[in-house]
């Protein structure tokens, strides 16, 4: 006889807004519920309760933490297993941390599947406080072979397990068809994805082509200063900030595009990228963090030092103007894409619940079957 089917507890973020960590929280509740997985969402950045803390800094965490706690304990009751989405700074603190710390007083199984890009600032100032936590997992998974090290220095084993793109929805466009370049930048408004640096490339290509223009797709507390800028630089008629755009909106908006950037400063494994490879288009990413790690250069991507806006605009204009570069890019892309889809991906998950479980108890598991 078959052991009892698994229950997960899937504790993440969830949009609004759309950011990557976000998005995936929701595609993975969706395919595991597909492989007929039960699963519970617990979500770590639900509506304010009441509406009118939200403007209140300090006031609105606890009454948004609180909830939360409440929400943890009870999915403790109800789970067997506990995926928990993790990243640095307060989000381990006010999220990971706790959801770990209820699961093992009720004696569930704790995957903690962290995701910060930023991962070795915060724990060279923090690690004292994420130890204890970190020591209560069953399993520790990250997206890449860029974190492993971090962890792996600290005393602790990690298990790759890659993000995952949606191939059925991202696929390329005709975007080559057009006359003008059209580039999108897929992050949100914040300083960590400097759009600054995007903006000031833009105005270097927009010297040799004046009729390209630039999406900024993302919402963030930096937008008034970057429309400031986009008017310093003389850009107002060639940029257009999108603003905030559900995640079933993005394939289209690739489908549009020449060419994506990304821009930022620090980061793990952008989904942004996989899903501008996976829509065949062509990325210029700089060489931070785990980036390297996801596409290499020259043969999945061009990737350039951080805050160098000179090197950007140079790897944007080979991409517009070297069209044997670009294709080769692009069917480079579209098969490395592959290697993230659910049927790559599934089984390292799988295989990261079973060790964490144990073999028999994941049984009645889609793996197992």
């Amino acid at each position: 006889m078959n052991a009892p089917a698994i229950r997960i507890a899937l504790v993440g973020p969830l949009p609004p807004p759309y950011g990557g960590m976000a998005n995936q929280t929701r595609q993975l509740a969706e395919l595991l519920r597909g492989e007929g997985v039960a699963v519970e969402l617990t979500r770590v950045n639900a509506p304010y309760r009441p509406t009118w803390v939200e403007p209140l800094r300090g006031v609105r965490a606890l009454f948004r933490l609180l909830p939360y706690l409440a929400r943890l304990w009870a999915a403790a009751g109800r789970n067997d297993l506990f995926h928990i989405m993790a990243n640095s700074g307060w989000s381990w603190h006010l999220h990971a941390a706790p959801a770990i710390w209820i699961a093992k007083l009720r004696g569930k199984v704790v995957v903690v599947n962290y995701r910060g890009g930023e991962a070795e600032e915060f724990f060279a100032r923090a690690f004292v406080w994420v130890k204890p936590s970190l020591k209560r997992a069953d399993g520790i998974i990250v997206p890449s072979g860029f974190l492993a090290p971090i962890f792996g220095k600290r005393g602790f084993a990690t298990r790759i397990v890659p993000n995952i793109v949606n191939l059925d929805r991202f696929s390329p466009g005709d975007a080559a068809r057009a006359n003008e370049p059209h580039i999108l930048v897929a992050r949100n408004l914040e300083p960590l994805y400097d759009n600054a640096t995007a903006l000031q490339a833009f105005a270097i290509i927009r010297q040799q082509h004046p009729g390209a223009r630039m999406t900024i797709a993302g919402t963030g507390p930096d937008r008034s200063v970057l429309e400031a800028l986009t008017w310093d630089l003389g850009l107002t008629n060639g940029v257009t900030f999108a603003g905030r755009v559900e995640n079933s909106e993005m394939p289209a908006l690739y489908q549009t595009a020449h060419i994506a950037i990304n821009p930022s400063l620090a980061d793990n494994m952008p989904i942004s990228i996989l899903e501008a490879l996976a829509s065949g288009v062509p990325v210029v990413s700089t060489d931070v963090g785990g980036v390297p790690f996801l596409v290499e250069d020259e043969k999945t991507a061009l990737l350039v030092p951080p805050r160098d806006p000179k090197r950007m605009a140079e790897a944007i204009l080979r991409l517009l103007h070297d069209q044997p570069l670009r294709e080769r890019l692009v069917q480079a892309g579209l098969d490395h894409a592959r290697r993230f889809a659910w049927e790559s991906v599934r089984g390292k998950l799988f295989s990261a619940y079973a060790m964490a479980l144990g073999e028999s108890t994941w049984a009645s598991t889609p793996e197992g079957r």
